[in-house]
């Protein structure tokens, strides 16, 4: 069979690129989609192959590809100007998306600073609660507590309050250490923050639940006993809303579903529909006014990006806001009760299966543990790929993540081929006898 057009892309990837959380040496050896265009919910491939984004090109498309008002949004913008700093200058839509983000986000959050990605706006809140307790007086809290099995961003502050051994534990010599707090457990995570609190700058957590951790779902009212436990410590919450952000959890932010209402919150992936990577991290008008003072005092907070606040990442943001609060959010909702249904018939019978979690459009398929080396939940998606549907597992966890925009015979398309997908491994690999007792914190290795 002669070389394909894929065939060629791939051999010149395999020369030159490095992927993110990739073994090379496995990626060289199996053939890979090569994406050159999207339409809706699907993403086609050089050789013209169609597939279902069932992961939402990792957890940020909310409207699908190639859609009209976001399109059309960033190529009005693009004849004004691509780009211009925010220091020292500022520009309509980066305003104009800050009044929409405060109009829409949880409690008394008023003060917007941009970034790029969802890591950044991590470190942004991080130094942001530091630096703020610092010049309110609190020299003594330096320490932040965060929660086992979180997942923050790959930079040095986000790792240093990641909970995942497999992707942080090898970097630990060069972190800051912090407080622990059992995932699940209301009351332990309250009493060490009571413990620890009068040395605790922040508590930092994803709220219900815990992506890359394995899309833990946490117990009604944990979410609710940290706010009460920061709030009464004298520590600000920070809520990483980087992956449940933007109607994720059926929502429009996941703390909503428990009322609770951060100090600082953190946005990403889906800020602009999933088209440009532009972050923000949302303040109190408490937190801002600490960082008020005269030139000569210090007390700017000395942080930036280059592409801060982009004009073109700003008008996408801005489109897909009017998208969401137009419908795709009321749409998702109804996709998510169907999406329930159909895993309770599809997936969960599966005896290769050993739970499902999920909450809105985000779904965690734990699969029965099978030796690291027979990499089960990679297997499952390739043969997911093999019938054109994209998915990505985390170690032994087959996750699900489809644009909120999918419609129903899509999401119905999704769980069929994720069942097949199961059967296919199970069949294959055989289904592990296992005692492990099921926790529902299992961290992908």
């Amino acid at each position: 069979m002669p070389p394909t057009a894929s065939d060629e892309l791939r051999r010149r990837d395999h020369a030159v690129l490095w992927h993110p959380f990739t073994q090379q040496q496995a990626w060289t050896s199996e053939p890979a989609p090569v994406i050159v265009e999207g339409d809706g919910c699907e993403l086609i491939d050089a050789d013209g192959r169609r597939f279902l984004d069932g992961t939402s090109s990792l957890w940020c498309n909310v409207h699908g590809h190639r859609v009209q008002e976001l399109d059309d949004a960033i190529r009005a913008q693009l004849d004004k100007v691509a780009h211009t700093t925010m220091l020292g200058l500022t520009h309509p839509l980066a305003i104009e998306l800050a009044e929409r983000l405060i109009e829409i986000a949880p409690g008394d959050l008023s003060r917007v600073f941009y970034s790029d990605t969802g890591a950044a706006a991590t470190e942004i809140a991080l130094k942001m609660a530091y630096q703020g307790q610092l010049q309110a007086g609190s020299t003594e809290r330096t320490t932040f507590a965060y929660v086992d099995a979180s997942y923050h961003g790959d930079t040095l502050g986000a790792v240093s309050v990641g909970g995942i051994e497999v992707f942080h534990e090898r970097f630990r010599p060069l972190l800051f250490d912090g407080i622990r707090l059992p995932w699940g457990d209301a009351e332990a995570a309250a009493a060490l923050i009571a413990e620890h609190g009068h040395k605790l700058a922040a508590v930092i957590v994803e709220p219900v639940v815990q992506g890359a951790g394995g899309l833990l779902v946490q117990p009604e009212g944990y979410l609710r006993a940290i706010r009460e436990a920061a709030t009464a410590a004298g520590a600000y919450l920070i809520c990483d809303e980087v992956a449940t952000g933007f109607g994720r959890t059926g929502a429009m932010f996941a703390c909503e579903l428990e009322g609770v209402k951060p100090d600082l919150l953190c946005l990403g992936k889906g800020l602009t529909g999933g088209y440009l990577p532009l972050a923000a991290t949302l303040a109190t008008e408490e937190i801002y006014e600490h960082f008020l003072g005269g030139v000569d005092e210090l007390k700017t907070f000395f942080h930036g990006h280059t592409f801060t606040g982009n004009p073109l990442g700003c008008a996408a943001a801005i489109a897909s806001l009017d998208l969401l609060q137009r419908g795709t959010l009321a749409a998702a909702q109804a996709r998510a009760a169907e999406l329930t249904e159909l895993l309770d018939e599809l997936i969960a019978p599966l005896p290769g299966v050993r739970e499902v979690r999920h909450r809105g459009l985000m779904v965690g398929v734990e699969l029965l543990p099978h030796p690291a080396l027979e990499r089960a939940g990679h297997q499952v998606i390739v043969e997911a790929r093999e019938r054109g549907v994209l998915l990505r597992p985390l170690g032994d966890i087959v996750v699900l993540m489809p644009p909120l925009a999918i419609s129903a015979e899509q999401l119905r398309h999704l769980v069929e081929v994720t069942a097949e997908a199961i059967e296919a491994v199970s069949g294959r690999l055989g289904v592990p006898a296992t005692d492990r007792p099921l926790d529902g914190r299992r961290i992908p290795s």
